[in-house]
């Protein structure tokens, strides 16, 4: 089986492709062309104000130093933001650039789509056992979208057609040697159809006719496990996946990102990438806090089992809806020059600990949070800047310098 992470097309500068598998001629900007008037490209020629010139080239150092200097950006903002924060867009390309490259990651994400859809026709739908009335609401909305959308692609006019003709035949050229392994396939949307119906439906992303777009999610998470066969599905993709589609609401657009990003860090779905952030918690707590790392070592506490879905899916239940998606972005955004602040306990008596294993959903205010952080962070800092001042870490050098890495490592910073 040929693994997409190594064929997969991965936007860069002009539009075309990292991969060794992609010849540079893959990607040919026509000068002039108009852009494809489509649903999917909601965001291709907006503006940053202070960040983009006058091409709609991205100064990327600007756009991470807004994101943390702002706690975030707004709504408004975030959806084009994010398209380059996670590498969707390049950063160097212009608005015309991107348009374009938008054409070519429609028709590859449809290529895709339909080849496993084609292996496995069992499962292009959902199966329902008809007891849970949203899912099939749900169907039905999905169904009738995705009728309106044939309509809209069939009105577009013929020079348009013709284009995304000449790109379809280029990504079935670039994916015809993919094979998948249909037990695990199987697998793997065995496990999507149970999760994605748990996904947050209490967003109003899904409430009403919006309903549908439970299915939109399922058809990412499907061909994402299709065509990174060593990832696959995990449980809490589903949530992750969720957050990208809410804020891009564009199908095409989140499968993008939300594979950029698992670039990164799909080693977090993995057993021993998790253990790994758990070693580097009990680490940095036994550093920053060592009376409260005791106390939980003293209640046999130390696994930390307690924070694995806190760091498997950035703190997203821990706060308020809204916060914990900027909070997303500014852990993600890794400004130059500057280290992010981590949500960290402060010391707990007993009983308050033992209150932290209870459920903390949505009590967590991000602003205090952020700032108390912060203010531990710059005391760290300061004392290992002191000792060394001092001349009495020398001999500990390494191990400091070890720790700001660790540190920035466990906030799934790059």
């Amino acid at each position: 089986m040929e693994d997409l992470n190594n064929a997969s097309p991965r936007p860069t500068a002009g539009g075309q492709t990292s991969s060794a598998h992609i010849h540079q001629s893959d990607v040919r900007f026509q000068r002039g062309v108009a852009p494809v008037s489509s649903p999917d490209l909601p965001a291709a020629r907006l503006t940053l104000p202070g960040v983009m010139d006058a091409e709609g080239r991205v100064d990327e150092s600007r756009l991470r130093m807004h994101i943390f200097k702002n706690g975030g950006v707004s709504p408004s903002e975030r959806g084009l933001v994010w398209r380059f924060l996670f590498g969707m867009y390049p950063c160097s390309s212009t608005a015309l650039e991107r348009s374009l490259l938008q054409e070519q990651l429609v028709e590859r994400y449809r290529v895709m789509k339909r080849k496993w859809q084609q292996f496995l026709p069992s499962a292009v739908r959902l199966h329902l056992n008809g007891t849970d009335a949203e899912l099939v609401a749900a169907v039905r909305y999905f169904d009738q979208r995705q009728a309106q959308a044939k309509l809209q692609t069939q009105d577009q006019p013929q020079e348009v057609q013709d284009r995304l003709a000449f790109l379809e035949l280029q990504a079935q050229i670039l994916f015809e040697r993919i094979t998948f392994d249909q037990g695990e396939l199987r697998e793997a949307i065995r496990i999507i159809d149970k999760d994605v119906p748990r996904t947050n439906r209490d967003l109003s992303y899904y409430q009403g006719e919006g309903s549908g777009n439970l299915l939109v999610l399922r058809d990412i998470l499907i061909t994402y496990a299709a065509f990174h066969p060593d990832v696959s599905y995990a449980q809490g993709m589903n949530d992750l996946c969720s957050r990208f589609l809410e804020v891009l609401d564009s199908e095409v657009d989140t499968f993008w990102s939300f594979s950029c990003y698992m670039e990164k860090f799909s080693k977090d779905f993995r057993a021993d990438g998790l253990h790994r952030k758990i070693e580097l918690e009990a680490a940095l707590l036994k550093e920053l806090d060592p009376p409260l790392y005791a106390h939980l070592v003293t209640d046999n506490m130390e696994s930390f089992t307690f924070c694995h879905r806190w760091l498997l899916l950035g703190f997203q239940r821990e706060f308020e809806h809204s916060d914990a998606l900027r909070l997303f972005e500014i852990l993600s955004c890794d400004p130059p020059g500057a280290y992010l602040p981590t949500s960290r306990p402060s010391p707990l008596s007993g009983k308050a600990c033992t209150k932290m294993q209870r459920s903390l959903q949505g009590t967590l205010d991000l602003n205090s949070t952020l700032k108390k952080a912060e203010h531990h962070l710059y005391n760290y800092c300061k004392r290992c800047a002191w000792d060394y001042m001092n001349g009495h870490c020398r001999e500990h050098k390494s191990k400091d310098e070890d720790f700001l890495y660790q540190l920035r490592s466990l906030l799934v910073l790059k």
